[in-house]
């Protein structure tokens, strides 16, 4: 039997077969790795269109509409503030309470947060790193992203701090906080009650400056903050304002929740 097939130095009846064999996995792979590099580039040019595909248009649009809606939700905030004011100076004039009704009532919405508050103050600003900051200090690793941006946990732990320390009332940017008031980061933007805001961030609270301050000092997550501020250049400011006025909360305090599809 001949054994041509493994054999290339046979004679010309087995090695024609034989090398027509070997090439064509070679002239199919060819072909294959061509079509391929066509597909690619059609894909490509089909997803560009001519446009810079850095910088996608889509996600722009998606910004624009984000800070859109969030000026629209700060108008209406306004005008539903002046006029539950006018709601409230037409009830006050012939509601037909006690002045004790009247002043528990008021007691009751201070509490809540939808009157304005003065009082002492402290403000404490947090803001992101420098995108070209290095570890300052010996034995920690370069940062990453993440470590540069100011996360939703910080503004928590803040805002949670200054309760404990004892404070009359919360304004966090320009928005006072109620129960039902939720503090959320969306990558390094702050989304507070249908608006959307950027770094650096404010929060004034109205107590007693020494005991706010002392509860900030206290947290164990601002001492883990802080660990960032010192090593990798995170923001981080307190200071005694004095006598300040918070805003009362202007929004509506309607709870909303799911409902099962009928």
């Amino acid at each position: 039997m001949s054994n041509s097939a493994d054999s290339p130095g046979t004679g010309s009846t087995g090695s024609g077969p034989a090398r027509r064999l070997r090439f064509r996995p070679v002239r199919i792979l060819t072909a294959a790795v061509f079509a391929l590099a066509g597909l690619i580039f059609f894909t490509s040019f089909n997803t560009a269109k001519g446009t810079d595909i850095r910088t996608d248009s889509s996600l722009l649009k998606l910004s624009d509409l984000i800070q859109e809606r969030s000026r629209k939700n700060k108008e209406l905030d306004e005008s539903n503030a002046a006029l539950r004011g006018n709601v409230e100076s037409l009830a006050e004039s012939d509601d037909g309470s006690t002045k004790a009704q009247d002043e528990r009532l008021s007691g009751l919405e201070k509490r809540a947060g939808t009157q304005k508050l003065t009082g002492r103050a402290v403000t404490v600003t947090l803001n992101d790193a420098p995108p070209n900051a290095t570890a300052k200090l010996p034995g920690y690793p370069e940062p990453q992203p993440d470590y540069l941006v100011i996360h939703q946990q910080d503004l928590q732990a803040v805002v949670n701090a200054l309760w404990q320390g004892g404070a009359k009332g919360i304004k966090v940017m320009d928005q006072r906080l109620i129960s039902t008031s939720a503090v959320r980061c969306v990558g390094n933007t702050l989304i507070l009650q249908g608006r959307v805001y950027s770094p650096p961030y404010k929060i004034t609270a109205v107590g007693d400056p020494g005991k706010l301050q002392q509860a900030l000092a206290a947290s164990k997550a601002i001492q883990t903050y802080m660990v960032y501020v010192n090593v990798y250049g995170l923001g981080w400011k307190v200071t005694d304002d004095g006598p300040v006025t918070l805003p009362g909360y202007s929004g509506t305090v309607d709870l909303h929740y799911a409902k099962p599809v009928e």
